[in-house]
Protein backbone atom coordinates (compact mmCIF):
# COMPACT_ATOMS: atom_id res chain seq x y z
CA UNK A 1 0.00 0.00 0.00
CA UNK A 2 1.03 3.58 -0.97
CA UNK A 3 1.44 5.94 2.27
CA UNK A 4 -0.28 9.18 1.66
CA UNK A 5 0.73 12.13 3.99
CA UNK A 6 -0.97 13.37 7.05
CA UNK A 7 -2.42 16.52 5.33
CA UNK A 8 -3.02 15.10 2.24
CA UNK A 9 -5.43 12.49 3.94
CA UNK A 10 -6.95 15.15 6.29
CA UNK A 11 -7.82 17.29 2.86
CA UNK A 12 -9.50 13.99 1.29
CA UNK A 13 -11.42 13.13 4.36
CA UNK A 14 -12.53 16.68 4.33
CA UNK A 15 -13.56 16.63 0.48
CA UNK A 16 -15.51 12.96 1.05
CA UNK A 17 -17.23 14.68 4.43
CA UNK A 18 -18.09 17.63 2.09
CA UNK A 19 -19.43 14.99 -0.53
CA UNK A 20 -21.44 13.12 2.13
CA UNK A 21 -23.13 16.14 3.15
CA UNK A 22 -24.07 16.85 -0.48
CA UNK A 23 -24.69 13.26 -1.40
CA UNK A 24 -27.14 11.95 0.84
CA UNK A 25 -30.04 15.06 0.73
CA UNK A 26 -29.91 14.46 -2.94
CA UNK A 27 -30.30 10.89 -2.85
CA UNK A 28 -33.27 12.05 0.02
CA UNK A 29 -34.49 14.19 -2.69
CA UNK A 30 -34.18 11.58 -5.37
CA UNK A 31 -36.15 8.84 -3.22
CA UNK A 32 -39.04 11.64 -2.29
CA UNK A 33 -39.58 12.52 -6.44
CA UNK A 34 -39.59 8.80 -7.02
CA UNK A 35 -42.29 7.81 -4.54
CA UNK A 36 -44.29 11.02 -5.66
CA UNK A 37 -43.93 9.85 -9.39
CA UNK A 38 -45.13 6.23 -8.86
CA UNK A 39 -47.20 7.01 -6.30
CA UNK A 40 -49.69 9.54 -8.97
CA UNK A 41 -48.90 6.99 -11.44
CA UNK A 42 -50.68 3.93 -10.41
CA UNK A 43 -53.13 6.26 -8.28
CA UNK A 44 -54.09 7.19 -12.30
CA UNK A 45 -54.04 3.84 -13.14
CA UNK A 46 -51.18 4.75 -15.44
CA UNK A 47 -53.01 7.05 -17.15
CA UNK A 48 -52.63 10.85 -17.48
CA UNK A 49 -50.36 11.26 -15.66
CA UNK A 50 -48.92 15.27 -14.97
CA UNK A 51 -45.39 15.76 -14.88
CA UNK A 52 -46.02 19.47 -14.47
CA UNK A 53 -48.13 18.84 -11.01
CA UNK A 54 -45.80 16.36 -9.93
CA UNK A 55 -42.98 18.42 -10.14
CA UNK A 56 -44.90 21.52 -8.21
CA UNK A 57 -45.74 19.02 -5.55
CA UNK A 58 -42.26 18.16 -5.50
CA UNK A 59 -40.86 21.41 -5.41
CA UNK A 60 -43.28 22.50 -2.69
CA UNK A 61 -42.27 19.79 -0.64
CA UNK A 62 -38.52 19.91 -0.78
CA UNK A 63 -38.25 22.49 1.98
CA UNK A 64 -39.77 20.49 4.68
CA UNK A 65 -37.79 17.55 3.33
CA UNK A 66 -34.82 19.30 3.74
CA UNK A 67 -35.88 21.25 7.30
CA UNK A 68 -36.94 17.70 8.53
CA UNK A 69 -33.25 16.55 7.58
CA UNK A 70 -31.37 19.35 8.92
CA UNK A 71 -33.13 19.12 12.17
CA UNK A 72 -31.88 14.92 12.53
CA UNK A 73 -28.83 16.23 11.19
CA UNK A 74 -28.26 19.37 14.28
CA UNK A 75 -30.00 16.61 16.73
CA UNK A 76 -26.92 13.94 16.19
CA UNK A 77 -24.39 16.35 15.32
CA UNK A 78 -24.59 17.58 19.08
CA UNK A 79 -25.90 14.47 20.67
CA UNK A 80 -23.56 11.72 18.71
CA UNK A 81 -21.16 11.03 21.55
CA UNK A 82 -23.68 10.50 24.25
CA UNK A 83 -25.36 8.39 21.83
CA UNK A 84 -22.37 6.10 20.70
CA UNK A 85 -21.21 6.08 24.09
CA UNK A 86 -25.02 4.80 25.28
CA UNK A 87 -24.72 2.15 22.64
CA UNK A 88 -21.47 1.06 23.68
CA UNK A 89 -21.71 1.76 27.19
CA UNK A 90 -18.64 3.23 27.58
CA UNK A 91 -17.75 5.21 30.71
CA UNK A 92 -15.23 7.70 32.00
CA UNK A 93 -11.45 5.96 32.50
CA UNK A 94 -10.16 6.41 35.47
CA UNK A 95 -6.95 8.14 36.30
CA UNK A 96 -5.76 7.46 39.03
CA UNK A 97 -6.43 3.82 38.62
CA UNK A 98 -5.05 3.66 34.89
CA UNK A 99 -2.03 6.00 34.85
CA UNK A 100 -0.69 3.55 32.06
CA UNK A 101 -3.05 3.84 29.65
CA UNK A 102 -3.11 7.83 30.11
CA UNK A 103 0.50 7.61 30.39
CA UNK A 104 0.28 6.18 27.00
CA UNK A 105 -2.31 8.39 25.17
CA UNK A 106 -0.61 12.38 26.55
CA UNK A 107 2.97 10.91 25.57
CA UNK A 108 1.67 9.86 21.69
CA UNK A 109 -0.50 13.28 21.51
CA UNK A 110 2.25 15.30 22.91
CA UNK A 111 4.49 14.02 20.30
CA UNK A 112 2.29 14.83 17.55
CA UNK A 113 1.02 18.05 19.20
CA UNK A 114 -2.67 17.15 19.86
CA UNK A 115 -5.00 17.82 22.09
CA UNK A 116 -5.42 15.17 24.62
CA UNK A 117 -8.57 13.41 24.08
CA UNK A 118 -11.65 12.17 26.51
CA UNK A 119 -10.68 8.65 27.12
CA UNK A 120 -13.70 6.03 27.90
CA UNK A 121 -13.26 2.44 28.92
CA UNK A 122 -15.95 -0.49 27.77
CA UNK A 123 -16.18 -3.27 30.68
CA UNK A 124 -15.90 -6.20 28.77
CA UNK A 125 -13.09 -8.60 28.57
CA UNK A 126 -13.46 -8.65 24.78
CA UNK A 127 -10.38 -6.50 22.81
CA UNK A 128 -11.55 -3.85 20.80
CA UNK A 129 -11.45 -0.04 20.76
CA UNK A 130 -12.77 2.93 18.80
CA UNK A 131 -12.48 6.61 18.06
CA UNK A 132 -15.29 8.98 18.33
CA UNK A 133 -16.02 12.75 17.80
CA UNK A 134 -16.71 15.48 15.63
CA UNK A 135 -14.44 18.24 17.22
CA UNK A 136 -11.44 18.86 19.68
CA UNK A 137 -14.02 19.48 22.50
CA UNK A 138 -15.76 16.22 21.46
CA UNK A 139 -13.40 13.72 20.10
CA UNK A 140 -12.47 10.67 22.43
CA UNK A 141 -10.58 7.36 22.24
CA UNK A 142 -12.81 4.04 23.86
CA UNK A 143 -10.68 1.32 25.34
CA UNK A 144 -12.41 -1.93 26.50
CA UNK A 145 -10.88 -3.74 29.60
CA UNK A 146 -10.33 -6.39 27.68
CA UNK A 147 -7.61 -4.79 25.68
CA UNK A 148 -6.25 -2.89 28.17
CA UNK A 149 -5.67 -5.68 30.53
CA UNK A 150 -4.17 -8.39 27.82
CA UNK A 151 -2.27 -6.18 25.43
CA UNK A 152 1.47 -5.04 26.60
CA UNK A 153 2.69 -1.59 26.71
CA UNK A 154 3.88 -1.60 23.23
CA UNK A 155 1.02 -3.31 21.75
CA UNK A 156 -1.89 -1.00 23.43
CA UNK A 157 0.29 2.23 22.35
CA UNK A 158 -0.12 0.80 18.76
CA UNK A 159 -3.97 0.37 19.65
CA UNK A 160 -3.95 3.92 20.56
CA UNK A 161 -2.00 5.51 17.78
CA UNK A 162 -4.63 3.89 15.29
CA UNK A 163 -7.36 5.42 17.19
CA UNK A 164 -5.58 8.94 17.26
CA UNK A 165 -4.82 8.43 14.07
CA UNK A 166 -8.55 7.90 12.70
CA UNK A 167 -8.47 11.67 14.89
CA UNK A 168 -5.56 13.39 12.96
CA UNK A 169 -7.23 12.11 9.90
CA UNK A 170 -10.46 13.04 10.26
CA UNK A 171 -11.75 9.84 9.87
CA UNK A 172 -13.83 9.68 13.06
CA UNK A 173 -15.69 12.96 11.54
CA UNK A 174 -16.32 11.78 7.92
CA UNK A 175 -17.81 8.06 9.51
CA UNK A 176 -19.98 10.13 12.33
CA UNK A 177 -21.72 12.10 9.18
CA UNK A 178 -22.07 8.60 7.24
CA UNK A 179 -23.60 7.31 10.07
CA UNK A 180 -25.90 10.41 10.75
CA UNK A 181 -27.51 10.15 7.51
CA UNK A 182 -27.98 6.30 7.14
CA UNK A 183 -29.74 6.54 9.99
CA UNK A 184 -31.88 9.04 8.28
CA UNK A 185 -32.63 6.24 5.30
CA UNK A 186 -32.76 3.28 7.81
CA UNK A 187 -35.68 5.14 9.37
CA UNK A 188 -37.82 5.65 6.45
CA UNK A 189 -37.07 2.27 5.27
CA UNK A 190 -38.56 0.76 8.35
CA UNK A 191 -41.72 3.03 8.23
CA UNK A 192 -41.95 1.62 4.88
CA UNK A 193 -42.07 -1.77 6.19
CA UNK A 194 -44.29 -1.29 8.94
CA UNK A 195 -46.64 0.16 6.59
CA UNK A 196 -47.42 -3.24 5.17
CA UNK A 197 -48.08 -4.73 8.56
CA UNK A 198 -50.66 -1.76 9.77
CA UNK A 199 -51.55 -1.80 5.84
CA UNK A 200 -51.43 2.05 6.44
CA UNK A 201 -50.42 2.93 3.12
CA UNK A 202 -53.13 0.75 1.23
CA UNK A 203 -56.17 2.25 3.00
CA UNK A 204 -58.45 4.21 0.75
CA UNK A 205 -55.84 3.35 -1.84
CA UNK A 206 -58.40 0.41 -3.97
CA UNK A 207 -56.77 -1.94 -5.60
CA UNK A 208 -53.14 -0.39 -6.37
CA UNK A 209 -53.10 0.46 -2.61
CA UNK A 210 -50.76 -2.89 -2.64
CA UNK A 211 -48.07 -1.63 -5.35
CA UNK A 212 -48.28 1.76 -4.04
CA UNK A 213 -46.55 -0.42 -0.79
CA UNK A 214 -44.33 -2.31 -2.80
CA UNK A 215 -43.18 0.75 -5.04
CA UNK A 216 -42.64 2.90 -1.66
CA UNK A 217 -40.51 -0.39 -0.04
CA UNK A 218 -38.48 -0.91 -3.30
CA UNK A 219 -37.50 2.90 -3.64
CA UNK A 220 -36.90 3.17 -0.19
CA UNK A 221 -34.45 -0.06 -0.54
CA UNK A 222 -32.73 1.03 -3.27
CA UNK A 223 -31.81 4.46 -1.36
CA UNK A 224 -30.41 2.62 1.19
CA UNK A 225 -28.28 0.48 -0.58
CA UNK A 226 -26.91 3.86 -2.43
CA UNK A 227 -26.65 5.02 0.99
CA UNK A 228 -24.55 2.29 2.35
CA UNK A 229 -22.34 1.98 -0.53
CA UNK A 230 -21.59 5.49 -0.59
CA UNK A 231 -20.37 5.01 3.28
CA UNK A 232 -18.48 1.70 2.59
CA UNK A 233 -16.64 3.31 -0.62
CA UNK A 234 -15.11 5.57 1.79
CA UNK A 235 -14.68 3.23 5.21
CA UNK A 236 -12.45 0.31 4.23
CA UNK A 237 -9.48 2.71 2.99
CA UNK A 238 -9.28 4.18 6.25
CA UNK A 239 -8.68 1.94 8.66
CA UNK A 240 -5.26 0.90 5.92
CA UNK A 241 -4.54 4.43 6.58
CA UNK A 242 -4.91 4.50 10.01
CA UNK A 243 -2.50 1.17 10.69
CA UNK A 244 0.11 3.39 8.56
CA UNK A 245 -0.12 6.21 10.61
CA UNK A 246 0.36 4.44 13.72
CA UNK A 247 3.22 2.36 12.65
CA UNK A 248 4.87 6.16 11.96
CA UNK A 249 3.46 7.20 14.87
CA UNK A 250 4.97 4.77 17.19
CA UNK A 251 8.01 3.44 14.96
CA UNK A 252 7.06 0.18 16.35
CA UNK A 253 4.47 -1.72 13.12
CA UNK A 254 5.36 -5.26 14.78
CA UNK A 255 3.53 -4.18 17.78
CA UNK A 256 0.21 -3.29 16.25
CA UNK A 257 0.49 -6.35 14.47
CA UNK A 258 0.69 -8.45 17.28
CA UNK A 259 -2.07 -6.34 18.86
CA UNK A 260 -4.13 -7.39 15.98
CA UNK A 261 -3.32 -10.91 16.47
CA UNK A 262 -4.52 -10.72 19.63
CA UNK A 263 -7.54 -8.85 18.50
CA UNK A 264 -8.76 -11.28 15.76
CA UNK A 265 -9.30 -13.69 19.15
CA UNK A 266 -12.16 -12.22 21.01
CA UNK A 267 -13.36 -8.84 19.42
CA UNK A 268 -16.54 -9.36 20.07
CA UNK A 269 -17.83 -6.68 22.42
CA UNK A 270 -21.17 -8.26 23.91
CA UNK A 271 -22.80 -4.47 24.22
CA UNK A 272 -22.68 -3.25 21.04
CA UNK A 273 -25.43 -4.77 19.05
CA UNK A 274 -25.51 -1.64 16.32
CA UNK A 275 -23.43 -2.59 13.69
CA UNK A 276 -23.53 0.96 12.68
CA UNK A 277 -21.71 2.09 15.78
CA UNK A 278 -19.86 -0.96 15.68
CA UNK A 279 -17.89 -0.03 12.27
CA UNK A 280 -15.96 2.56 14.36
CA UNK A 281 -14.33 -0.12 16.16
CA UNK A 282 -10.63 -1.11 15.40
CA UNK A 283 -12.28 -4.44 14.12
CA UNK A 284 -15.71 -4.81 13.58
CA UNK A 285 -16.49 -8.27 14.06
CA UNK A 286 -19.24 -9.87 12.58
CA UNK A 287 -21.30 -12.74 14.66
CA UNK A 288 -20.45 -16.09 14.09
CA UNK A 289 -23.66 -17.08 12.72
CA UNK A 290 -23.67 -13.88 10.06
CA UNK A 291 -20.03 -14.22 9.09
CA UNK A 292 -20.57 -16.00 5.92
CA UNK A 293 -23.69 -14.30 5.25
CA UNK A 294 -24.07 -11.70 2.42
CA UNK A 295 -23.65 -9.34 4.73
CA UNK A 296 -19.70 -9.85 4.79
CA UNK A 297 -19.48 -8.52 1.43
CA UNK A 298 -20.29 -5.20 2.55
CA UNK A 299 -18.21 -5.49 5.44
CA UNK A 300 -16.43 -2.45 6.69
CA UNK A 301 -13.08 -3.49 7.85
CA UNK A 302 -10.83 -4.63 5.36
CA UNK A 303 -9.80 -8.08 6.41
CA UNK A 304 -7.78 -8.40 9.76
CA UNK A 305 -4.92 -10.42 8.27
CA UNK A 306 -4.50 -8.32 5.11
CA UNK A 307 -3.95 -5.27 7.59
CA UNK A 308 -1.60 -7.49 9.80
CA UNK A 309 0.28 -8.58 6.20
CA UNK A 310 1.07 -5.20 5.35
CA UNK A 311 2.46 -4.07 9.06
CA UNK A 312 4.63 -6.62 8.67
CA UNK A 313 6.25 -5.44 5.72
CA UNK A 314 6.45 -2.29 7.62
CA UNK A 315 8.53 -4.08 10.02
Amino acid sequence: MTYVGIQTQIRRNNFNSLLLIIAFPAVLLGMTYSIMFFISYYQNSQQNIDIQTINDSFINIVPFVLIGTSIWFVVAWFFHNSMIHMATGSKPLERMSNKRVYNLVENLCISKGMKIPQIFVIEDDSLNAFASGISEGSYSVSLSRGIINKLNDDELEGVIAHELSHIRNRDVRLMIISIIFVGIFTFIAQMALRSIRFGSLSRGKGKNGGVIILVVIVVSAVCYLIAILLRFGISRSREYMADASAAEMTRKPYALANALRKIDQDPFIEAVQRRDVAQLFIENPQPEEKKFSLGNFFSTHPPIQKRIELLDQFA
